[in-house]
Order: C-alpha cells, then sequence, then structure tokens
C-alpha cells in the first residue's frame, strides 16, 4: 500500500516537473551543472578579452631612438626590424628603459599572446601611447640640472606639446585616453603639470603631486632590473637552496640618498659588521652590477630601503636573482598589484621597525626554513612578470603593463562621455 502511495506521488512530480519543463517555466541546467567538468580556473595573472588597440603617434626620432643612436634617421618608418636594440652599456639607465620597451612591444606587429597591438586609424584606437623617451632625455641632456644641455630636454617637451595641442585625438579627450611614460623622477619636470590628465607610467609617486598622479588613472611599472636574471634551471638544481645561500641579507647600493633613502645611513650602523650581513657601500658600474648579481644569487634576503623615492631598481634586481626581498618603506606603491599579492614572497618591514635595534635581524635569523623555500618557489614563479624583453612574451612586464592600461580605460571612457555632454563644471570632481 505504502508503496503504490510513493510511486504515485513520484510519478505526480515528474509530470510537474516534465510539463514545467516543456512550458519554459523551469531551467534544468543549474541542476545538472555540478555533475558537469568544471573549466580550469584561470591564472591571477592570466589575459582575457581582445588586446588594447593603441595607436602609436609617429614622432620624429629626436623624441626617441636618436638619443641611443644619434645617426638614427626620420627618412624611413621606424619598424621592429631597423628599431636598434638597447645598448648592453647602458648601465644604470637601463633602469628607465620602460618606454622603449613599451614602443617596441608595439612595433613587434600582431600577436596572439600580445595584450597590445598597434592600430594605424585612431578612429579605431582605445588608448594612445606618445613615444617620447622622456627619462632617457633627462639621463641625456644635462642629468645634474644645472648643465646647459638641460635645454635641450626641456625644448623636446614644448615642441612635444604644441604637438600633443595640435592633435585632434588629444584635444577630443584632453589627453586622458593617452599613455606618456615617466619612469625616472624627474622626467617631463618642466611641463609635467600639462599631462597630468594622461595615463602615466610611473614607477611609485615620490616626485608627483596627488592632482597630477594617482593610483586612480595611472599604472605603476617595475624598474627594468639591471642585473642578469638567475637561470631558473640552474636555481633548480641547488638539492638545498636554503643552505646553498650562505648570506643571510645583502645589501650593496649608495648610501647617500634623499628624503625617506636616507635611512639607508642608519641601517649601515644597525647592519654592516654581523657576520651573517653583507651590507657595503657602491656605486653602479658594469663592474659593480656584477658583484651584486653574484652577491643576490648567494642570499636568502636582500634588503630594499627607499632610495631617493620610495621604491630603487633592488627589489626588481632581487626578484629575478630569487632573492627574498625585505621591503623597508612606508609609502611603497608595488606594481601589478592587483594581481599579485608581494606578501607571498617578500617581507615589509616600518621605517620604525626597522630602526629598532635587532629587531629584523632576529626576526630573519628565526625565519623558518620551510617558510623561506615556501616563499622561494613562489618568488620563482612570479619573477617572469618583471621581463622586459623583445619581442615580448605572454604574462612578461610588458604585457602586464599594457593589461594595467587596459584596466584603466573604462574609466577614461565614462569621463570623456560625460565631458562632452556636461553644460555645468562636473559636480563629481
Amino acid at each position: 500500500m505504502y508503496g503504490k502511495t510513493i510511486c504515485t506521488i513520484v510519478f505526480f512530480i515528474f509530470l510537474v516537473a516534465s510539463f514545467s519543463i516543456y512550458m519554459g517555466t523551469v531551467d534544468p541546467r543549474p541542476y545538472f551543472y555540478l555533475l558537469q567538468s568544471q573549466p580550469n580556473v584561470a591564472s591571477p595573472c592570466s589575459s582575457t578579452g581582445k588586446p588594447l588597440r593603441v595607436f602609436m603617434y609617429d614622432l620624429p626620432r629626436k623624441f626617441n631612438v636618436a638619443m641611443m643612436d644619434p645617426h638614427s634617421s626620420d627618412v624611413e618608418p621606424l619598424t621592429g626590424k631597423n628599431l636598434p636594440s638597447w645598448p648592453q652599456t647602458s648601465g644604470i639607465k637601463r633602469q628607465h628603459s620602460v618606454e622603449y620597451w613599451l614602443m617596441a612591444s608595439l612595433l613587434n606587429g600582431g600577436d596572439d599572446d600580445n595584450e597590445a597591438i598597434r592600430v594605424f586609424d585612431p578612429d579605431l584606437a582605445d588608448a594612445f601611447y606618445v613615444p617620447f623617451f622622456s627619462s632617457l632625455s633627462f639621463n641625456t641632456h644635462g642629468k645634474n640640472m644645472t648643465d646647459p644641455d638641460t635645454e635641450f630636454d626641456r625644448q623636446l617637451q614644448v615642441e612635444l606639446m604644441e604637438f600633443l595641442e595640435g592633435s585632434e585625438y588629444w584635444n577630443r579627450s584632453g589627453g586622458k585616453d593617452h599613455v606618456i611614460p615617466m619612469t625616472h623622477p624627474n622626467a617631463f619636470r618642466f611641463l609635467r603639470q600639462q599631462v597630468n590628465a594622461s595615463i602615466l607610467i610611473v614607477v611609485d609617486f615620490g616626485r608627483y603631486a596627488k592632482d597630477m598622479a594617482r593610483l586612480s588613472k595611472d599604472v605603476v611599472s617595475p624598474y627594468v632590473h639591471v642585473v642578469e636574471s638567475l637561470n631558473e634551471e640552474d636555481d633548480d638544481g641547488l638539492t638545498d637552496p636554503f643552505e646553498a645561500r650562505t648570506t643571510l641579507l645583502y645589501f650593496r647600493g649608495n648610501t647617500v640618498r634623499k628624503d625617506e633613502g636616507k635611512i639607508r645611513l642608519r641601517l649601515e650602523k644597525l647592519l654592516a659588521g654581523n657576520s651573517d650581513v653583507h651590507f657595503e657601500k657602491s656605486v653602479a658600474t658594469t663592474q659593480n652590477i656584477k658583484v651584486s648579481t653574484e652577491g643576490m644569487r648567494s642570499s636568502k634576503f636582500c634588503l630594499h630601503p627607499a632610495g631617493d623615492t620610495p621604491s630603487s631598481c633592488r627589489l626588481f634586481d632581487a626578484i629575478v636573482s630569487h632573492c627574498i626581498p625585505v621591503i623597508i618603506s612606508d609609502k611603497i606603491e608595488l606594481p601589478f598589484e592587483d594581481e599579485i599579492d608581494y606578501s607571498e614572497f617578500s617581507l615589509f618591514f616600518s621605517i620604525k621597525e626597522s630602526l629598532e635595534p635587532g629587531y629584523i635581524l632576529n626576526k630573519l635569523r628565526q625565519f623558518p626554513k620551510e617558510k623561506w623555500l615556501e616563499m622561494w618557489k613562489r618568488l620563482k614563479n612570479v619573477s617572469h612578470h618583471f621581463e622586459f624583453q623583445y619581442p615580448p612574451k605572454r604574462e612578461d612586464a610588458v604585457n602586464m603593463l599594457w593589461r594595467q592600461v587596459k584596466h584603466k580605460i573604462p574609466n577614461v571612457k565614462l569621463a570623456v562621455h560625460r565631458n562632452r555632454r556636461l553644460k555645468v563644471p562636473d559636480w563629481w570632481i
């Protein structure tokens, strides 16, 4: 009796469900979704969607590659084939060469792995790249700021602004959808305020007013590392990488810095003289860079105090050396932080903590080997995101930067579209 009743109820439910599906009032797909094989979860740094369409202005070469090769001529168009290679002898200038690698990526042509592609019709562009090597201009034309050659840098900025202000596309957006690299803290220093609406590529905000540069519109870039990257195969061949790195903490660099970087002299007094610490004054020469390369590769932790600005190239030298960064800076901004969690492979100390005698060394000496190995493996897995190369490769620094620019475009379009119809000053700004 009970069996017949149960069968009747089940049959009735089946009829109701079948009728509901037939009439379209019930969608059965969610109920079977969990039975289907799930797709692989995307990497935190994986590319999604269409590439960013970038129009690159065709500027005379005096604004860019002529600073690398004075014999470079404007007669023939600049392409990936005739683009001068970044000079191997550039030394410390290399750290500010982001502008070159971004330009090179657009000259490279289409590639399925590229986050940005060059378009030659500006009406099709999502963003506009301004290939002015502002950092190299500062480094080349009167770097000490009192040299008469500084006038060349200023004149280039004046001529560039005249060119942009005559551009229909600059005026259409007020420069908001234009990408301008300024990775040297003194780059574009004469007319910087005239480009404060643009998407600036900076390494930090140490020399910028808040009304000019900010996270909401600008992109934080890594410095281009100056030490040679550690070959991953060589690192993987170590039976015990923790024990193979015999120095606990490594620092080699200039201790005379400005502003927040003055902490370096105080750290020298606290850290130098310890047998497991290498703390040495040094200036950036080709030979000293080679010495630093070996030193970082043989150390468990690499010290990264602020430089003249809150960040310095040393952090990215440590990353490609697979040396756990020890970051001391209260105001540092880090690249790609919406996709990369630096706490997984770096240690952070405030300036106050770092100046407490013995505080940092006690923490490092007691650091568990298992935890260090875990961070070291993570560091190796993310180091390719900090490589600048030509042609660019999937998920390298160039592609990561273009993806960061792509993230800014929706807000740029919102601002541009609103400004076209506003009859009164914007009340939200």
